[in-house]
Order: C-alpha cells, then sequence, then structure tokens
C-alpha cells in the first residue's frame, strides 16, 4: 500500500514538472530560436545534475554507456527539438492532444521492437485515458490552421518517448534513476551546448535589452522540466513499470487545467469529468500490471 501511495506521488509530481513544459517553452520562444531554448533546457538540466555524475560513472559499466547516452536522446534531446519547432507553428492545445499518443506508441515500440506482449487491460487503460484527453480539449476547443502538419513533430517525438520507455525496460533495469538521468543528461547537453556557442545566443545579453524573462523560463526548464523530471520518470519506470510512467502524459492537460484555475479560467463540469476519466484509465494501466 505504501509502496502505491509512493508511486502515485512521485506521478503527479513528474505531471506538474512536466506540465508546466509547454508555458516555459512559451516564454522560452520570445526571444530565442526553437533550437537555442531546445539546448538551452537541456544544458541547464546537464549541469543541473552534474554533482551526481562522478559517482554515476564509477557505478556504471562501460559497456552500459551507449545505451544510457541513447535513452537520453530518445527520451530528452530528440523531443526537446521536435516540440519547440513544433510550438512554433501549433497551439499547446494541439501539441497537447499529441503528446498523449505516447502511451500507445510505447505500447507499439515495445511490441515491434522488443516483441513485449501487449496486456488487454493495458491496452484498455490507454484507450480509456486518450478518451479522456480528447473529451477534455473538445471541451475546451483546439485551434488549427495551416501548419497543422507541424503537428507531425509531435507525433515524432512521442514515438521517441516509447522508444526510450521499451529501452529502459528491457535494458536499463536496476540502474538507480539519478545514476541514469545525471549521465544522460550531462551527454545530452554536451552534444547541444555548440548550438548556444555557434548562434547569437550569448550576445543577446551585452545590451540593455537582454532577454532574462526567457532566459529564466529556460533555465527552469531545463532544471525542473527536463532534469528533475528525467530522474523522476525513470524513477517510475523502475517503480512501476514503462506503461504506468508513460500514462504521465494524459495527467498534463490536467495541470494546464490548474494553471487555468489559478489563473481565474473558468473550469466546467465536462473537464472535471474528463479528468477523472483519465485518472481511471492511469488506474486500469497500474492495475495491469499487477496482473
Amino acid at each position: 500500500m505504501n509502496q502505491r501511495i509512493v508511486n502515485w506521488g512521485i506521478f503527479l509530481l513528474l505531471s506538474l514538472t512536466w506540465g508546466s513544459s509547454f508555458i516555459l517553452m512559451k516564454i522560452g520562444l520570445e526571444a530565442f530560436t526553437p533550437y537555442q531554448v531546445a539546448s538551452l533546457r537541456l544544458v541547464a538540466a546537464g549541469l543541473a545534475l552534474l554533482p551526481f555524475l562522478p559517482k554515476a560513472l564509477k557505478a556504471t559499466p562501460i559497456r552500459k554507456l551507449p545505451i544510457i547516452i541513447l535513452s537520453g536522446l530518445l527520451g530528452n534531446g530528440i523531443p526537446a527539438f521536435l516540440f519547440c519547432l513544433a510550438e512554433t507553428r501549433i497551439d499547446s492545445s494541439l501539441a497537447g492532444i499529441l503528446n498523449s499518443l505516447t502511451p500507445l506508441m510505447a505500447l507499439v515500440t515495445g511490441f515491434l521492437i522488443f516483441k513485449a506482449p501487449i496486456k488487454k487491460k493495458q491496452l484498455t487503460g490507454v484507450c480509456v485515458g486518450l478518451l479522456g484527453v480528447v473529451l477534455l480539449f473538445s471541451s475546451k476547443g483546439v485551434a488549427t490552421d495551416k501548419y497543422w502538419y507541424y503537428g507531425l513533430l509531435v507525433i515524432a517525438a512521442t514515438i521517441s518517448y516509447g522508444a526510450n520507455i521499451s529501452l529502459v525496460g528491457h535494458h536499463l533495469q536496476g540502474f538507480g534513476s539519478l545514476q541514469l538521468g545525471s549521465i544522460a543528461m550531462f551527454f545530452c547537453g554536451m552534444f547541444t551546448l555548440p548550438v548556444l556557442i555557434f548562434t547569437d545566443f550569448f550576445p543577446q545579453f551585452a545590451g540593455p535589452a537582454a532577454p532574462w524573462r526567457s532566459l529564466g523560463a529556460g533555465l527552469i526548464l531545463g532544471v525542473m522540466g527536463t532534469g528533475v523530471a528525467a530522474v523522476l520518470f525513470y524513477l517510475l519506470i523502475r517503480r512501476a513499470g514503462g506503461m504506468a510512467a508513460s500514462m504521465v502524459t494524459y495527467a498534463l492537460p490536467i495541470v494546464a487545467m490548474g494553471w487555468g484555475f489559478l489563473a481565474n479560467e473558468p473550469i466546467t463540469w465536462m473537464q472535471v469529468a474528463c479528468m477523472f476519466i483519465i485518472l481511471f484509465g492511469v488506474y486500469l494501466v497500474n492495475k495491469a500490471k499487477k496482473a
């Protein structure tokens, strides 16, 4: 019982950190290019977890490092760039709906790449949660325009997420979440640091109109929405399984709804009902793991 409470606590904390990423990305994009926002996010995450890196590397077999680096790229590096590019053309609502494909992609990639069996209860839970997300956004309304095809970038990001969940579940079991997170984010930060160095990122802070607001949003996005979130995600995969961890994407709209409530936006009974449908889907997936 205590383990279940802890898992739900990790789930909720991860939902809060990830769910706040969309608004922070938008603020970052006010001054920086999508590539700069994504790079700043990953570099900040790597720096935040840097104190834990020496111990993590010492405890990690060399043969496992390429897999951990690949996990970092699939779970954070590639999606960071894809989401920033997508949000230059599509609104957060559409991005949120498409991001909710992650649990389904986790099932599909697990089956195709690792031949993992698909449990009927898992698939039912995924579909119930996805229904709740679609109903939630339908009640709010989703704006689309001629750049709808940028949503394909988000779909590509969900495939990357799904592949990472399967990879961690099959090859990185037994490793600590802080161990995986610090190594993965260090290399992601190293790979993307040249983007900040060789663009006009740093010269922007030489003048009086330095974009401190966007910088602050990018740093918070990196430290909390990527660094801390990566550790929590690895921890949730280890404790509750990949499918249960992937269901976090269903909770992100609930977090967005909470931000709207704090901003005095009206919340309808339909939206509250959708929230319970989403949580019921998460419950079914968690229950399927124990079956």
